[in-house]
């Protein structure tokens, strides 16, 4: 029932809103008020859970057991493979919460891909390093790759997807050479990228000493490469966090060498505007919107109705 009701106002989002609401200050609730149970739907979607993701545990390191999160179309084909979306939770590789991207997940997996929300090694809770995360990156995308035909998904189309720390993440998954904890025979390297607000440059950051010698080697706008995976990336040019210059580098690094690099800036807004909150506006319903419009695209989604 909730996937149902959620499937059904992203579906509004991205059908063309009357004009009227379009100018309006409140887009989202507007948006969310066609429909029965205003309320009701704002409390499901500010509290995402992980009650309807199945759990599989994809790494242990020591007595930690790293864990994916995985939500599946309801009404998915039986015997055809489907697209996977794989997301990476940010806050500064310091802390942050698995569920962060739930919500998207629950409509991706409502709009015909198998979407799943990746636990990492952070400081705070593992005393972990951003070397440790992007090994743990790269762990997951090949576990979802490793069981491609457990999971019902095509091995060939697997999406990396997340925020700030996670956005950095998913891209050092597909960029980083090294770092990895398992067998290399299987790929950890995304075939698609969706960045919001990513730290693309982790050499512009202040880290310790001992980690400036190494960090360009997870550092993503340093390992641009041809061939690299197209990739959607959505940005404020307000954020004081990881500056929208970043992303404007990264892109034209992309394009230099042929790759394709689609940047989405969002005048004004600082880091995390596209969480969504019941006051999020409509931030949160537009930078879905062009996600959907870019997997659209790539063939990973069929049009919406």
């Amino acid at each position: 029932m909730r996937r149902a009701l959620l499937v059904l106002l992203c579906l509004a989002m991205l059908a063309p809103a009357p004009a009227a609401a379009q100018a309006g200050p409140s887009g989202l609730r507007d948006l969310i008020s066609r429909f029965r149970g205003e309320v009701a739907l704002l409390d499901l979607l500010s509290s995402p859970d992980l009650d309807r993701a199945t759990p599989y545990v994809y790494k242990v390191i020591g007595e930690t057991e790293l864990k994916l999160y995985v939500f599946e179309p309801e009404d998915r084909p039986e015997s055809e493979p489907l697209p996977a979306i794989v997301f990476f939770f940010g806050d500064a590789w310091t802390t942050g919460r698995v569920t962060q991207f739930v919500t998207q997940a629950e409509y991706l997996a409502g709009r015909g891909m198998v979407a799943i929300a990746a636990d990492y090694r952070v400081a705070l809770r593992h005393g972990a390093t951003w070397f440790d995360s992007v090994r743990d990156a790269k762990s997951a995308i090949r576990w979802v790759r490793q069981h491609a035909d457990e999971l019902g998904i095509d091995p060939h189309r697997i999406v990396a997807a997340g925020g700030s720390a996670g956005g950095h993440l998913a891209a050092a998954a597909a960029l980083v050479q090294g770092y990895d904890h398992e067998d290399g025979s299987v790929s950890a390297r995304p075939d698609v990228l969706v960045l919001f607000n990513p730290a693309l440059d982790l050499t512009a950051f202040t880290v310790p000493e001992h980690w400036m010698d190494n960090v360009s080697e997870i550092s993503p706008l340093h390992l641009v490469s041809e061939g690299a995976p197209p990739t959607l990336i959505l940005h404020g040019t307000a954020d004081a966090v990881v500056p929208f210059g970043q992303a404007v580098q990264f892109c034209a690094a992309m394009h230099e060498l042929g790759n394709r690099c689609e940047l989405e800036a969002y005048p004004g807004r600082g880091h995390g505007f596209f969480n969504y909150s019941p006051n999020s506006g409509d931030d949160f319903a537009d930078t879905l919107r062009r996600v959907d419009r870019f997997l659209v695209s790539l063939g990973y989604l069929t049009p919406a109705a």
